[in-house]
């Protein structure tokens, strides 16, 4: 098995391709340790002292790493870790329905509005592609009175470039296509 490693706009996080979906649909955000509990993977990672967090892509597994390690030290463990849980055919979630209803749970919902659902569809088709390609996501949380809240994930939570990504980047193009749009705000997570 080979894994691609990439690097991220983020110095703290780096991105693991190991050429097979990870978790095919969806994504999964482990915060600790703790919430390592419903991923194998993401507690075999987390076992690797250094490792800070941990998210999981359709094809990718980016993990942040705290401020006082380094990469050369943290990536050997970390290959070593994703190569063995594939090749042992371990599962990535150890409740697939569960985490499809947290992602049921995000998804649009009947009664929301129509600039929701516009903000919903650019996101879908031009950001979070992108996003997805430096190791991170980013999802809609809410609209209110013109301004849009959104969850930063991955490579994208923490990263030093992610202020100017928000605010230059997707309020720009948001306002472009929904002129009710005031604001980009991100929800933080901690």
């Amino acid at each position: 098995m080979f894994i691609q490693t990439e690097e991220t706009p983020n110095p703290a996080t780096l991105k693991f391709l190991p050429s097979r979906d990870v978790m095919g649909q969806g994504t999964l955000e482990i915060a600790d340790k703790r919430a390592a509990a419903s991923s194998p993977l993401g507690e075999a990672l987390f076992e690797i002292e250094g490792v800070k967090g941990v998210f999981l892509g359709r094809d990718f597994i980016t993990v942040t790493k705290a401020s006082d390690k380094g990469w050369p030290a943290l990536k050997p463990p970390i290959l070593a870790a994703i190569m063995d849980h594939f090749t042992n055919n371990r599962p990535v979630v150890l409740d697939p329905a569960a985490h499809a209803k947290i992602e049921a749970e995000n998804a649009p919902s009947e009664d929301e509005g129509e600039v929701a659902k516009q903000i919903r569809e650019i996101l879908d088709v031009k950001v979070r592609p992108a996003v997805a390609q430096d190791g991170g996501d980013i999802t809609f949380q809410s609209y209110e009175d013109g301004i849009v809240y959104l969850n930063l994930k991955g490579s994208c939570a923490g990263c030093p470039s992610s202020t100017a990504t928000l605010k230059a980047g997707i309020e720009n193009m948001l306002k472009h296509y929904i002129p009710e749009i005031k604001e980009v705000r991100q929800v933080r997570q901690d």
